[in-house]
């Protein structure tokens, strides 16, 4: 048996004032979108802000269905929002953040395996990398240079 280690790299931001105005921006985007997500069942709200290499900011919040496999994570609504609407310009960073009114949150909330794993894919198809911050309740804010960095063994089409 061998033994193999893969190593995760993160920028830690300590509070907002450490980021770029553009980052500043797309998270305060992301920050807005709680207030617009749909979460009666769970009460955890996730916002997203992507923007892309034209400038152009897309935004998305969870919308939770009685039947929960319907449900959509902000994450994907801000992707699928923007390539609907702009297919050929490449995401440069999509910023996450996560409420929950019952129970603070104390460090960032990773986006879930679904929304992980379709990140991946635009970031694929994409050629190109997608950064990705994370920001809950705290002052901390999490920066990956990569989705890659947040599914270390993905799934991809050059296994089909």
């Amino acid at each position: 048996m061998k033994k193999i280690r893969k190593e995760l790299i993160l920028n830690v931001y300590e509070n907002w004032d450490k980021l770029t105005s553009e980052d500043q921006s797309i998270m305060q985007k992301a920050i807005d979108q709680l207030d617009l997500a749909y979460a009666p069942y769970s009460n955890f709200y996730v916002g997203a802000a992507l923007v892309l290499n034209n400038g152009n900011v897309y935004v998305g919040c969870n919308q939770e269905n009685a039947s929960y496999p319907l449900c959509m994570c902000g994450e994907r609504v801000a992707l699928y929002n923007a390539v609907a609407n702009e297919p050929k310009f490449l995401i440069k960073t999509i910023a996450i953040t996560a409420r929950n009114p019952v129970k603070k949150l104390v460090e960032p909330i990773s986006p879930c395996g679904a929304c992980r794993q379709v990140m991946l894919e635009f970031e694929l198809r994409q050629q190109a990398p997608i950064r990705v911050l994370l920001k809950a309740d705290e002052a901390e804010i999490y920066e990956f240079e990569s989705v890659k960095d947040l599914l270390p063994f993905a799934f991809n089409g050059s296994f089909l």
